[in-house]
């Protein structure tokens, strides 16, 4: 029972419930940025590698949006889902139409270039500096019972699982989800049957260029925006995607909630210094057993 106790007394702690409830809002972000990735592996077998930039440019957007128009996440949300979803349509058929005709290192040469582009065209824009948004923009922290919510955390939070959950049903519920899958499944049969593969495709980079920026807005409300913020937000979109199964935008969302619940716990209970390193070693020893990822095809 001297064992027990410390233990019972940690896990009944409100610190340790606000701790885990700050996890899965955090890891519910974490999933709507990792969706975008997981879709257009799942649809084109292609790894973006700007996929952190184009994070990177909705957090701008939600910046520039406040900056010049002192609008919240009410007009920077939708406005930065179009503007990364046509960025997302522009760069499929400027540059990754074209790399799928050649060798995958082609198409891996071809999106790091476009990360680059993209992160040095921000660093001319915005320059070096950091930037933040005010932290009552979506208004003061409330007590519910007994824990301390923050209302950018929550609102990020609860629209990242909702974003997800949409984005999940589109793709297995609908008759565009359903043309979406027959092109991935096999891009010739698609094609005799009256779907076109090119338009199917762009609709993927577009779903996934607005989830992208929806999350990269949702994210500049509670950290910095610079221009080289994308290479930590890609590291983690990577390492969920990977986790949950490529091509799986439900494994993405599991995933991103271990991910997010692992970092919080982690920090809390041994330390922030060593959050990463446990997520890392959960990370390899799951792909160690399931190498497919906890929800991807076997």
């Amino acid at each position: 029972m001297s064992i027990l106790q410390p233990v019972l007394q940690v896990l009944t702690s409100a610190a340790f419930w606000q701790v885990v409830v700050g996890g899965l809002m955090l890891g519910a972000v974490y999933a709507l940025f990792s969706s975008g990735l997981t879709l257009i592996w799942g649809m084109m077998n292609v790894v973006n590698f700007a996929h952190g930039d184009f994070v990177m440019l909705g957090m701008y957007t939600a910046v520039v949006v406040w900056t010049a128009l002192g609008g919240g996440p009410w007009a920077s949300v939708p406005i930065a889902a179009i503007a990364i979803a046509t960025l997302g349509v522009i760069s499929y058929f400027l540059l990754v139409r074209h790399i799928l005709r050649g060798p995958m290192l082609a198409q891996i040469l071809g999106t790091f270039g476009l990360a680059l582009f993209l992160r040095y065209g921000a660093l001319w824009a915005f320059g070096a500096n950091f930037k933040t948004l005010p932290d009552d923009l979506v208004g003061h922290s409330f007590v519910l019972a007994g824990l301390r919510f923050e209302g950018a955390r929550v609102l990020a939070g609860t629209m990242g699982l909702v974003v997800t959950i949409l984005l999940h049903v589109i793709l297995t519920r609908t008759s565009v989800g359903s043309r979406m899958l027959a092109v991935s499944e096999d891009e010739t049969a698609a094609q005799l049957m009256g779907i076109r593969p090119q338009r199917m495709q762009a609709l993927a980079w577009a779903l996934a260029g607005a989830s992208t920026g929806i999350a990269g807005a949702l994210i500049a409300m509670f950290f910095y925006t610079s221009p080289t913020v994308g290479e930590t937000l890609a590291i983690v979109a990577f390492v969920t995607v990977a986790l949950g199964g490529f091509g799986s935008v439900l494994g993405a969302l599991v995933a991103g909630m271990l991910i997010g619940l692992v970092e919080s716990l982690s920090a809390f209970l041994i330390g922030p210094v060593w959050k990463d390193v446990i997520v890392y070693v959960l990370f390899v020893l799951v792909l160690w057993l399931r190498p497919q990822g906890l929800m991807g095809k076997t």
